[in-house]
């Protein structure tokens, strides 16, 4: 396993790591005891960076990570996130009382004194202008129950915007060969800034694992079902935003990237590995076998310069006319 600073701060964290709303909910069935036997697989790996949210099955994989990582905190880093669980419209929600009562909950969940990474969950730009959050943020750093603070975000300009602030070490963002943008408006900037990028949905809700045919169907709880046109939240986090028939469609014109690299699913993690401004990648897991593919990423052939001309023409003749949601 490799690793790499997250941003300027001191965590050095595994440039493959793991996110966790899959085995919290939202992703149809899940079993607990696989999913602690992935997470204990990833961390044998040398995994030391999983990321959660007070939402994923309303704190559950919170509740998961504790108890995988139980005794490993001082070396295993997590991430958590907050402002979900109320309405992200609403300026109370980001209150220092609120902020500071989601912080405690998930403490208590993750059975951890402080967090490594507290992010802000997709709020809208108008909260993060309007509101006194990043202050808030500050204060919960200097008192020790964090050690670092970011934000996850939905478009270019709302991370910009973030990165305005010179305690924003990181940004979490949709980042995926379908999802190309911010290469040209965002990296740059993180890179300067000396900001860590976190990229998830990285497998496309796993259209980019070359898997999905046109007929198939998912289950009512999966987000996959409910929320293919944004009927929920942001339909960027579906499929990275593509109307899935037309995700299948492009993605049986990548399977050359599989070439060399024993599937699409290790291809197209390498090749958001292989973005200088990457601090790591987050695809999520339901069992042990998906958590060795994912890891068998960090090992296979990195893209040329030829094939990764040819995947930016791709994104941007084939693909992003087709994105929905702003971003």
């Amino acid at each position: 396993m490799n690793y790499s600073r997250l941003g300027s701060t001191d965590l050095k964290i595994s440039e493959l790591s793991f996110g966790t709303w899959a085995i919290g909910g939202d992703w149809g069935n899940h079993d607990d005891t696989e999913a602690l036997k992935g997470l204990e697989r990833a961390m044998e790996a040398g995994v030391n960076f999983f990321d959660t949210a007070d939402v994923y099955g309303s704190g559950h994989s919170e509740e998961l990570l504790a108890k995988a990582t139980k005794g490993k905190e001082d070396t295993i880093h997590i991430a958590t996130k907050f402002c979900r669980a109320g309405d992200i419209h609403d300026p109370e929600n980001y209150s220092e009382k609120t902020v500071r009562t989601y912080l405690e909950n998930s403490l208590k969940r993750l059975n951890r004194e402080y967090v490594d990474l507290y992010q802000i969950h997709c709020p809208p730009l108008e909260i993060l202008k309007n509101t006194d959050v990043f202050t808030v943020l500050d204060k919960l750093k200097q008192e020790g129950k964090i050690r670092y603070y970011g934000v996850s975000v939905e478009t270019v300009e709302e991370g910009l915007f973030c990165m305005e602030n010179p305690n924003v070490h990181a940004l979490q963002v949709i980042f995926n060969i379908f999802r190309q943008k911010p290469v040209e408006e965002l990296f740059p900037v993180a890179l300067e800034k000396g900001v860590g990028i976190l990229a998830r949905v990285p497998l496309a809700s796993g259209l980019l694992t070359g898997k999905f045919k046109k007929h198939v169907t998912f289950e009512k709880d999966d987000h996959r079902h409910y929320n293919q046109n944004g009927e929920a939240f942001n339909v960027g986090e579906t499929f990275a935003g593509l109307p899935f028939e037309k995700g299948v469609e492009l993605s049986e014109q990548l399977r050359w990237i599989a070439d060399e690299r024993g599937n699409m699913t290790r291809a197209a993690l390498r090749w958001i590995l292989d973005h200088e401004a990457i601090s790591s990648v987050i695809p999520g897991f339901k069992n042990v076998k998906q958590v060795e593919d994912n890891l068998a990423a960090v090992t296979v052939p990195s893209f040329t310069f030829d094939d990764m001309e040819r995947l930016k023409d791709f994104y941007w003749k084939e693909v992003h006319e087709h994105i929905r949601g702003a971003y």
